[in-house]
Formats: C-alpha cells, structure tokens, sequence
C-alpha cells in the first residue's frame, strides 16, 4: 500500500530552516530590483496552453505538466517558464510604449526530471527588461545579475558570454530542419557532426560554422572570431556588442566568450550569458536578449533578462541574521496588565525580537529555539540571556 504521506520524486518539502533561508533570499533580491526601478508582478501558476508555449519552442511543451479545464475543456498547463508569462503581460496587460522593468519570484514545475538531484518544482527569481533594443539594456540586467549574486554572497565568478546572432546570420539561408540539427551538433560540440552537416554548403559558410565550437575561451576569441569568421553585418554587430560587454564586466569578475553555445536558441535573439561560481557544477543563472518573444505575442518589443534557481543554490544560500527569540512564559504574562503586555510586545517585536509565548494550560516546556527570555518588571518586560546551562 502506498504511504500517503509521500511526494512525487524530486518534489520535496522545505522545513523551517531552509524555507527562511529561501525566503529571506527572495526578499533580499525583490529589494534589490526595486532599488533598480524593476516593478514586482506575479503570474498566475495555471495558463491556458496556448498562452504557456507561446514563443517558447518545443521543449517548453515536453517538460509542462498538462490538465484539463473542468469549466472550459480546455488544455491547461502548469508554467515551466515565469520569463514567457511576463513577456505577455508587458506585451497586453501594460502595454506600455516606452521601457518597462519587471521582477518575479515563484515555483515552476518541470513534468521531466532535469537532472541528478534537480527539484521538479524549482523557485525562479528574475528580472526583465522591455521596450530597449541597445546594449545598455544588455549592460544593465547584466551588472544587475552581478549584483544579485553578490547579495547572495556567491563569489569567483565566471561569466560566460555568447552570441546567437552570429549563427543566426550564418544560417539565415538554411533550411529550418538543417538549422536545428547544426544547433544540436554546436551545442554537444560533435565536430564530425558538424563537418557532414556542413558538407554541401559553400567554403566560408563552412568554414565559419566548423570553426565556432573552437572559439571559446578569454576575451581574446573576440579577436580570433573577427580574423576567422566573415565580416557580415550581423557578425560584426555581435561581435562589437560582445566586446563591449566583456570590458564593462571585466572589473566583476572572469569573463569567458563561447560562440557555440546556443541554449534558448528558439527564443533568445542576441547576447546570451550565464554565471559560473566555485561549488556549483551548473550555471548558477541564466539569461539574455529575447526580442522575438514579443512577436509571437502579437506585439514586438525588445526584451533581456536573467533568472535564477533559489532552489539550486539552497545549500549555499545566507543563513539568515535573526535578533533575539525570546520566551515569554504563561506566568510572567499574567503578571502585567493586559493593556501593559500588548504594548510591550509590540514594541519588542517591532524591535526585532521574536517573542515565542506560552500557551496557558501548555507543558510549560521552553521552546528550544529561544536564546531569551522575558521577565516582568514595573509593569513591562525585560529580555535578557539565557543560561546555556
């Protein structure tokens, strides 16, 4: 018989002390983005189908766990993605025409497993620019990342810059199906994939595609990418952007440049970036520009961003910084006036003090949390240290 009281596999429970720890860093970088101007909105977990996969490829409708609407018959879906919800309320609840800054925080849910150890049920955070098609809207999610990170007190960064602009111009003559089958060979770097794929194409289309999986490494492949690859418009715009990019990041911390890599290739449309920290095998956040979401929601307006896994980064979260926990026994309580003990306890707590009370007719056990306690004197209460003994 099955036990009730089980979860699915890879969904999980947080308990007290990892869920403030969750929370605590979800606050700290809503107050950051807020700082930064990004206004908070919250997109419901539950969508119509239609409007979860819009603009978001087919991988996004493998991993959506799917039901069905008992009011409508219609396909409902629960999100596996905040950043396509937020595309669709800049693009017809505000629409607004100038820029607009968005910030979210929420659970997806994955139908398939992603990995060893992977949540199904991950909390993503991010923030979302709209409405600016230069690189300083580029510069800003950027240096915005760098500083939620920093937040999270997550150091030795490494970030990877990339650039699907530069495959775009060199495909934009290929058939949809070859396209997709180069950005599978780039992303798992199977040269000799590669090297049939590109077999019938002409010698400097070849040649620029077979070299992207090798220019990887330190800002110096920007210079490589310029001697190697074609001097096409759309090469040297990404080229120029990824420079650019690269100087103003360098103060921040190891920047590396990978032209192969083309994660979110069905919807990112420019710069795309990733951060690496020491404890992490995995990137630690994701993001880039994803102009052409806007499109497919019937209202084409430029878009970059990053989100971040709190889930994935729990272990290495903050713990976080409390002020004294006080108990306050049934006793003492009964010893000041009731006017007099509500007053004190405001205060306290608006103090900082957590006050645990004790329940009249309770076992009179101390909780064990509590490193104070409370004592009535002159009509109000006194908190001092507990005896460790």
């Amino acid at each position: 018989m099955t036990q009730r009281w089980l979860l699915p596999e890879q969904i999980e429970d947080l308990l007290p002390p990892e869920a403030w720890r969750l929370e605590s860093a979800r606050r700290a970088l809503i107050d950051l983005f807020r700082g930064h101007g990004y206004e908070l909105v919250a997109p419901p977990a539950l969508e119509y189908m239609e409007s979860l996969l819009t603009g978001a490829g087919e991988a996004a409708d493998l991993v959506t766990f799917k039901v069905v609407d008992q009011l409508s018959g219609r396909l409902l879906g629960l999100r596996a993605d905040i950043t396509p919800q937020v595309a669709r309320i800049d693009a017809h609840r505000l629409d607004r025409s100038g820029i607009s800054r968005l910030c979210y925080a929420g659970h997806v849910y994955h139908a398939q497993v992603r990995g060893a150890g992977k949540s199904r049920e991950p909390y993503q955070i991010g923030a979302e620019l709209y409405g600016h098609a230069g690189l300083a809207a580029d510069l800003e999610v950027q240096g915005l990342l760098f500083e939620a990170l920093g937040l999270l007190r997550l150091e030795g960064f490494v970030f990877d810059l990339g650039h699907v602009g530069i495959f775009r111009t060199l495909t934009e003559d290929l058939p949809a199906a070859l396209e997709a089958e180069l950005v599978e060979a780039l992303q798992g770097r199977n040269a000799p994939r590669i090297d049939a794929l590109t077999s019938s194409l002409p010698l400097t289309q070849r040649a620029a595609l077979r070299a992207l999986p090798m220019l990887c490494g330190g800002i110096d492949v920007i210079a490589r990418a310029r001697a190697q690859l074609p001097a096409m418009p759309g090469i040297v715009q990404a080229l120029d952007a990824l420079g650019q990019a690269a100087a103003a990041l360098a103060q921040r911390g190891r920047i590396e440049i990978d032209l192969a890599e083309l994660r979110g290739y069905a919807y990112h449309s420019g710069m795309i970036f990733a951060a690496y920290t020491r404890g992490f095998p995995e990137a630690v956040a994701r993001g880039g520009r994803y102009d052409d979401i806007g499109v497919a929601f019937g209202r084409a307006r430029p878009a970059t961003g990053f989100s971040i896994d709190l889930l994935d980064l729990l272990p290495g979260l903050p713990v976080p910084v409390h002020g004294p926990i006080a108990w306050l026994s049934a006793e003492t309580a009964l010893a000041l006036a009731p006017a007099d003990l509500d007053r004190a306890l405001r205060t306290l707590r608006a103090a900082g003090v957590v006050v645990v009370r004790e329940l009249e007719g309770g076992d009179g056990m101390l909780d064990p949390r509590c490193d104070h306690t409370l004592e009535a004197v002159d009509e109000r209460l006194e908190i001092t240290t507990l005896n460790p003994d």
